[in-house]
């Protein structure tokens, strides 16, 4: 990558800064290590490389919220912002280039933002309203997948080994995903076997070209004969979407429910290494509990790049209009500013932390994944009588992400509450569609999740 030289000898710019590389061995071992070294060594804001681009890296709670805050205005989303990008200087192959010009409401500012973000809001308030019949029916749903994903990963056995990321915490939010989009069985299994190879597998280019393709298959039949699902809420709330704009929205979905399963792990993870809380949750405090570890532990550790639209102050730089900058919601957690103002009861947390974003690009599913989430942990709860690591704390492996700080793995060794026999053929169907006759589902999706159950 050529560096950008115009800035006078001597200034602090992204291209006289030496820079710190972020993505290191260090960081996947502590990234909480790393974040208090660069507060240590340059304050709230300090100059990095990301997997060979230079941004800037902003730890500080204050300054975090203040560009939150001031998406729109100060700062922008859309990539066409970024002067490194529209001056050609940003390698067509860097790895996170595609994510970063995605032409949806996630990555843009102004107008068309706002009117996506309406019909976003729109679309998902069946969904998080608890008085909503659909908020209802999908809670029903979400008890019924937990419980196929149980009979999935213990397979007929009352005590055993089973990995509660990869065959529970991750596929869940797949599976609510793909009700939500209201699509067939057998489509809705093969979309599921995609968005998976597209979040962390194989043939991630061809899983994005596969699901575009159904996704743009779904917006154009929904404008056709919608029905009570997110695409038909979303047309009816922005007529105007084109079947192209539906379509790159909806890919968010994924992605949405992606942070959900990377959250309900890491509450797993929470709840098997402090006693004390587990203790507590028996008076109901699991909602709390995902709560806390969003404070201490965000799924999205690290957020895409806002862009300055003009010369502005942060920290002790002067970050130059067209400059990028990476929020880190983790690092901002642990600023003394604000992590010393924290209660120290491990059942009560602060609402204030950053984990759900702030401003314009806040996180619409923020109720419903706070209601996945609890759903998920209180369906462990309720069918297992013992959960333990099947590791050391310290030896978990984390998932080496940009973005992302949760585990890849979560072995444990279970046994099953008395009385409880889970369902080992899953139909993957919501209960309400199915109809009598039903034959037992044999996509890849559940293949894939036996596999998991044979080999461990």
């Amino acid at each position: 990558m050529i560096p950008d030289r115009r800035s006078a000898p001597g200034a602090e710019t992204l291209a006289s800064l030496p820079l710190e590389t972020l993505l290191s061995r260090d960081y996947d071992v502590s990234p909480a290590l790393v974040h208090e070294q660069l507060r240590a060594r340059y304050g709230p804001v300090a100059p990095i490389d990301l997997l060979g681009v230079p941004a800037w890296f902003v730890l500080g709670y204050d300054q975090v919220l203040s560009v939150m805050q001031n998406v729109g205005d100060v700062w922008s989303k859309r990539v066409d912002t970024w002067r490194a990008y529209t001056e050609g200087r940003v390698p067509a192959d860097w790895p996170l280039l595609a994510l970063l010009q995605a032409d949806n409401m996630g990555f843009d500012d102004g107008e068309r933002h706002h009117a996506l973000r309406a019909a976003w809001d729109a679309a998902l308030r069946p969904y998080q309203d608890p008085a909503h019949p659909q908020a209802q029916m999908l809670e029903r749903a979400m008890l019924g997948f937990c419980d196929e994903l149980i009979g999935v990963m213990t397979d007929g056995t009352s005590a055993g080994w089973a990995d509660l990321c990869t065959q529970y915490g991750r596929p869940l939010p797949l599976m609510v995903a793909n009700r939500m989009l209201g699509v067939t069985l057998e489509r809705g299994e093969d979309m599921m076997m995609d968005q998976w190879r597209l979040l962390d597998g194989p043939d991630s280019a061809g899983a994005y070209q596969r699901l575009y393709a159904a996704l743009l298959e779904l917006a154009t039949a929904k404008r056709h004969q919608p029905g009570e699902d997110l695409p038909s809420y979303m047309l009816a709330a922005k007529p105007d979407l084109t079947d192209e704009e539906l379509a790159r929205d909806l890919f968010m979905l994924p992605g949405f429910l992606d942070f959900t399963g990377s959250l309900i792990c890491n509450v797993i993870v929470e709840l098997m290494t402090n006693p004390q809380l587990r203790a507590g949750l028996p008076a109901g405090a699991v909602e709390e509990t995902v709560n806390r570890v969003a404070l201490l532990n965000p799924a999205l550790a690290n957020l895409t790049f806002r862009y300055a639209r003009t010369d502005v102050r942060l920290g002790r730089f002067t970050i130059a209009a067209g400059d990028p900058v990476m929020l880190s919601i983790a690092a901002a957690h642990a600023d003394p500013r604000f992590a010393d103002a924290l209660s120290r009861d491990p059942l009560r947390s602060t609402r204030a932390h950053l984990a759900w974003g702030a401003g314009a690009h806040g996180c619409p599913s923020r109720r419903l994944a706070t209601k996945m989430t609890t759903i998920a942990v209180r369906r462990l709860q309720e069918r297992f009588s013992t959960l333990k690591l099947a590791l050391p704390a310290d030896q978990l492996p984390w998932r080496a992400s940009p973005f992302v700080r949760a585990v890849r793995t979560l072995p444990v060794q279970y046994e099953l509450s008395p009385g409880f026999t889970p369902t080992a053929t899953p139909t993957a169907a919501p209960a309400e569609d199915a109809g009598e006759g039903r034959q037992p589902s044999r996509s890849g999706f559940w293949t894939f999740l036996r596999k998991l159950r044979r080999t461990q």
